[in-house]
């Protein structure tokens, strides 16, 4: 064995840091009593080929320099102290350690009662130590140089409000892609590829947000029944980007792929957001297999249970919740995020159950040290930084409370969107704060309309499709007996199960889409599609497709002249909001005259021509709703100050399940011009029709129109319509009674005949 260098080193940076003369290696762990750095010749050695005891520690910090060191080691940790479950120590130098920041991670777990650091299915379960050596099994971390040629890479800085936001997965969205070149198919060179790239900027986004591309590992069990953790939510290493998705090399190379990518993305004007979870890593419950971040310094990683440091804390519902309450886990944490922005160049992260995160030991605490670090950081409090704003645990429901700088996924503009379409009863007061940016949620707290992420589909649930074609989660393909997944989806079927050959059923479900579509991308706040949405693609029912790493998760991209249509149906609603700021307002509209003009900014209407009175926003009989929205205010300026102004429109929509006729607006002598009716194959009328203010327009069964003012004052049309006319609700039980007996017939709350 050749002799190996072994200087005293540094305590910062944590990690493996190639300093060109040489490799410095620092680990910390409080309450280990010695560590070694263990190096390996290659992936497949059965053990290291040379073990080195870091002996210095610098403020719980152990460290050492090998001048000899190159990039490309392949290395890992063996951590000495107690095995002791009961008081929380997980100790157990049989088991090598992926290092916690680890930039660059290669092989997988090859799954054995070796990778636990208890004997399995032993008589005391994990409180008997086993001392079997696991290296011959693990992944092996990897020096990298993280020397790259970013030529003149500029961050897109797209304005969240004018953001549109694309949900995909690496692999998933170009594993099938004719444009893509064969051998980058499924990785990050995919994606940078002249194809791929092309097709996202026709279709009009301004950002991908990425499935999580942290190094992660496919658990055990998916593993025993052949199937892969396809998401990827089960991350081992939060600085080191998923191998996986790497058609170069897994030995540092998956760094420079990834780059390549952000950098092709940035010249095309397309942001980067990662989906990070921060809230969980792979090793489970106390049941769990020594990987990393147990084996380094347990109850300094994870929450352990007040009363009992052997069990863990969960409110992420996968056995542990890491430990933002430790400084040092805090401290990964934010030099993860900061890595990324920095070395790695993306523009924003959006937080798997951020309630987590906030968590102290009362519950969400919105004054918690991570919210306070992130707001005083000069690089991180300028990303985009989106909250999934909810965990599992009780009080874990926050939407609408996350601090100022903070964007969420807004969970209730998903499921109140949903229901109404559906038909469901009394939504119209609700689906008007949703179309306005949610301003009940945000606005108390001094945040603006692109606070809230709006979706109607996401990776955690039914596609589009499927929305609109299923009651139920048909999810036997993950085997779980359907067990797993969401049983609430909010979905209706339009009449029977699944796929059918019934024109009827089928030309409603493609107005449904076009309907959740138009909704979506003309509602205020920040608009996100998920990948496949534009041209319907299908799970055959799965709504909860997390292990499915084949053709029911790729993007399909052989398309009928029916997806066809829906794509270039949403081409165009993404091109209509880009060229009308009415659309998206920085500011939420205030539904009054402002600062004393006779402007009013949006005014609703029912299909009388009058505005909604109190009686029909309270009334569970009502189905429909007219939006004007004023084009003309002078409350959004320019950078130079200017009054940013535009032309006004009319959204009107239906959600009863039949024709509606609705009164114009406005005084005599409008004109209206009708752009876009759901009813319509192509959504979009090839020859505009126009329209005189007072006219009456029908808008189908569950179906949306939308008007521009094509002529006259925008301040005529911010007025009844001079042709109004009266609209009676039904006011006594028996007429009550009647109408809700129809709706039954043709309403997802009545039964569904099977056809």
């Amino acid at each position: 064995m050749t002799p190996v260098k072994i200087w005293l080193g540094y305590p910062y940076p944590l990690g493996a840091t190639w300093l060109g003369n040489g490799v410095n290696f620092a680990l910390f762990s409080e309450a280990a009593t010695s560590v070694d750095l263990c190096l390996f010749d290659n992936l497949d050695a059965p053990q290291e080929n040379i073990r080195i005891p870091m002996t210095e520690q610098t403020d719980q910090v152990w460290h050492v320099f090998l001048p000899d060191v190159r990039p490309g080691q392949l290395y890992g940790f063996r951590v000495n102290g107690p095995y002791d479950p009961a008081r929380g120590m997980r100790f157990n130098s049989s088991k090598l350690l992926i290092d916690p920041y680890a930039k660059a991670i290669v092989g997988q777990v090859k799954w054995a009662d070796e990778m636990f650091g208890y004997v399995v299915r032993g008589p005391q379960e994990d409180l008997a130590r086993d001392f079997r050596d696991d290296a011959w099994g693990m992944p092996k971390a990897v020096v990298i140089d993280n020397a790259f040629d970013w030529g003149h890479d500029k961050r897109p800085g797209t304005p969240l409000h004018s953001s549109v936001i694309y949900e995909m997965h690496v692999k998933g969205f170009t594993r099938l892609c004719p444009d893509v070149p064969a051998e980058l198919r499924g990785t990050y060179a995919g994606l940078g590829s002249a194809g791929a790239i092309s097709y996202l900027k026709e279709l009009g986004v301004t950002a991908v947000e990425l499935l999580p591309v942290h190094a992660h590992i496919d658990d055990k069990d998916l593993v025993d029944r052949g199937l892969r953790n396809y998401w990827g939510y089960n991350t081992i290493g939060f600085f080191a980007p998923e191998a996986h998705y790497s058609s170069s090399g897994a030995m540092g190379e998956q760094v420079s792929e990834f780059k390549g990518m952000v950098r092709n993305l940035h010249a095309a004007g397309i942001e980067v957001i990662l989906d990070v979870v921060y809230n969980h890593t792979v090793e489970g419950n106390h049941l769990g297999p020594t990987l990393s971040f147990r084996g380094v310094d347990n109850p300094a990683y994870y929450r352990l249970a007040p009363d009992d440091a052997r069990l863990y804390v969960d409110f992420t519902g996968t056995g542990n919740t890491f430990n933002l309450l430790h400084p040092r886990t805090l401290q990964l944490v934010m030099d993860s995020l900061r890595y990324w922005v920095n070395d790695m160049h993306v523009d924003g992260f959006r937080f798997d159950l951020a309630s987590t995160l906030a968590r102290d030991e009362k519950g969400v605490n919105k004054l918690h040290a991570f919210f306070e670090i992130i707001h005083q950081d000069p690089v991180l409090s300028q990303v985009k930084l989106i909250a999934e704003p909810w965990d599992v645990g009780e009080g874990g429901y926050q939407v609408g409370n996350f601090p100022v700088l903070w964007a969420e996924w807004n969970g209730k503009y998903r499921d109140e969107v949903r229901r109404f379409w559906k038909g469901d009863e009394g939504r119209v007061g609700e689906i008007a704060y949703r179309l306005m940016g949610s301003p009940d949620l945000y606005q108390h707290s001094g945040r603006r309309p692109y606070a809230s992420i709006n979706f109607i589909t996401a990776h955690d649930g039914f596609t589009l499709n499927d929305l609109v074609s299923y009651n139920d989660k048909h999810n036997e393909a993950n085997g779980e007996n359907n067990h797993d997944g969401d049983n609430n989806n909010n979905s209706w079927n339009c009449g029977v199960e699944g796929a059918t050959d019934d024109p009827e059923i089928n030309e409603l479900r493609a107005r449904q889409r076009r309907n959740f579509l138009a909704t979506l991308f003309l509602s205020q706040g920040v608009p996100m599609l998920y990948a496949g949405d534009e041209w319907a693609r299908t799970q055959n029912g799965n709504n909860n497709a997390y292990c499915q790493d084949n053709e029911l998760s790729w993007l399909n991209w052989e398309h009928n002249a029916e997806q066809r249509e829906l794509l270039e149906f949403t081409r165009k609603l993404i091109r209509l909001r880009r060229d009308h700021p009415v659309f998206r307002r920085p500011k939420f509209f205030q539904g009054r005259r402002i600062h004393d003009s006779e402007i009013k900014d949006v005014m609703w209407f029912n299909p009388g021509g009058n505005e909604m009175s109190d009686e029909e926003w309270a009334s569970p009989f009502v189905r429909c709703l007219g939006v004007l929205l004023s084009g003309d205010t002078i409350d959004v300026l320019s950078f130079e100050g200017d009054p940013i102004r535009d032309e006004t429109f009319l959204f009107l929509s239906n959600a009863h399940f039949e024709p509606i006729v609705f009164v114009l607006p406005g005084q005599e002598h409008l004109e209206w011009t009708l752009l876009l009716d759901t009813a319509e194959e192509h959504g979009f009328l090839p020859e505009p029709k126009k329209f005189a203010s007072g006219d009456d327009v029908e808008v189908i069964g569950r179906g949306v129109n939308l008007l521009k003012l094509a002529s006259g004052a925008q301040a005529q049309a911010r007025h009844e319509s001079w042709k109004k006319r009266q609209v009676q609700l039904p006011h006594d039980l028996e007429t009550a009674a009647a109408t809700a007996k129809a709706a039954s017939k043709n309403d997802p709350g009545g039964p569904v005949e099977d056809k």
